[in-house]
């Protein structure tokens, strides 16, 4: 099972930031639907294992109408992605993102619970980055002229973003970063949304197994591991969401939530590092 097959998204509003003082992380587990696969089940088929497992929420990469009309009347959370080659076009104008709602998003929004859109999925930094604020702001321009008060707009972000990242207390965004994530996050700060951030721990750990601890990683010890001035930690996870808290803080926007928007851990493909029962525990 690779990778993309065990992803996990945790639609998790977490206050680990350092400023509250009590850890409280609201928990609502969501599974990403990827379709980059072979002999998938058919949209139908995968709606009603949501239903069946009772799985609430459910993340979609990009617009597929196929999915949507499943998705219909289902009663499931969804947070709908553009594909990173429609950003340009969406962030040309506000009419040029509203075509691109009217013709993904309009003739699903009665019967799909849709929360958030995505603009975009980990461009930043990258050749696309330039395109991510003015593309939310856009949507959101639309999603606001329609009165979908209940929509809200973001962007994807992975560790890539961040420069000094450890510890958690001294992190920034890197120079490549800093740039577009300044202004991505204090219009997320004005419009109420949340940042998503893709945060593997695996990745850590595979880098640098002799200074990253497997128990560390993988939330098997209960002990503090890494102490961050008055912080402590026991999972690199909660030490991943820190790094976008500092980070973010640094830029002078302290009321923007994360949402881990994909996590995992590979049950093959690296030898030791990806087995099933590493991806068990981990998931």
């Amino acid at each position: 099972m690779a990778l993309a097959n065990i992803i996990l998204m945790l639609l998790t509003l977490a206050f680990v930031r350092h400023q509250v003082a009590i850890t409280e992380a609201r928990l609502n587990v969501d599974v990403s639907y990827g379709m980059n696969e072979d002999n998938l089940p058919s949209p139908t088929a995968v709606v009603q294992l949501y239903q069946r497992n009772k799985i609430g929420k459910l993340r979609l990469f990009d617009p597929n109408p196929n999915v949507l009309t499943a998705l219909k009347d289902s009663g499931i959370e969804v947070t709908l992605g553009t594909k990173n080659q429609d950003l340009q076009s969406i962030a040309s104008s506000v009419d040029a993102a509203k075509t691109w709602f009217d013709t993904y998003v309009q003739p699903f929004i009665n019967g799909v619970n849709i929360a958030y859109l995505m603009a975009g999925n980990e461009v930043v930094p990258g050749d696309l980055a330039r395109y991510v604020l003015p593309a939310i702001q856009n949507l959101q321009s639309v999603v606001n002229s329609y009165g979908y008060s209940g929509i809200g707009v973001t962007t994807v972000v992975a560790a890539s973003t961040l420069g000094n990242s450890y510890p958690p207390s001294s992190s920034t965004f890197s120079d490549a970063a800093r740039t577009y994530m300044a202004g991505i996050v204090n219009f997320l700060s004005s419009s109420g949304s949340p940042l998503m951030i893709n945060a593997y721990p695996y990745f850590a750990y595979a880098s640098d197994p002799a200074n990253v601890r497997l128990d560390y990683a993988q939330f098997t010890t209960t002990r503090t591991v890494v102490q961050d001035g008055s912080l402590s930690y026991s999972n690199l996870l909660n030490a991943i969401v820190d790094t976008f808290y500092w980070a973010i803080e640094k830029e002078g926007v302290t009321n923007v939530n994360l949402v881990i928007s994909k996590s995992g851990w590979p049950s093959a493909g690296n030898g030791d590092f990806t087995t099933p029962e590493l991806a068990q525990t981990y998931n």
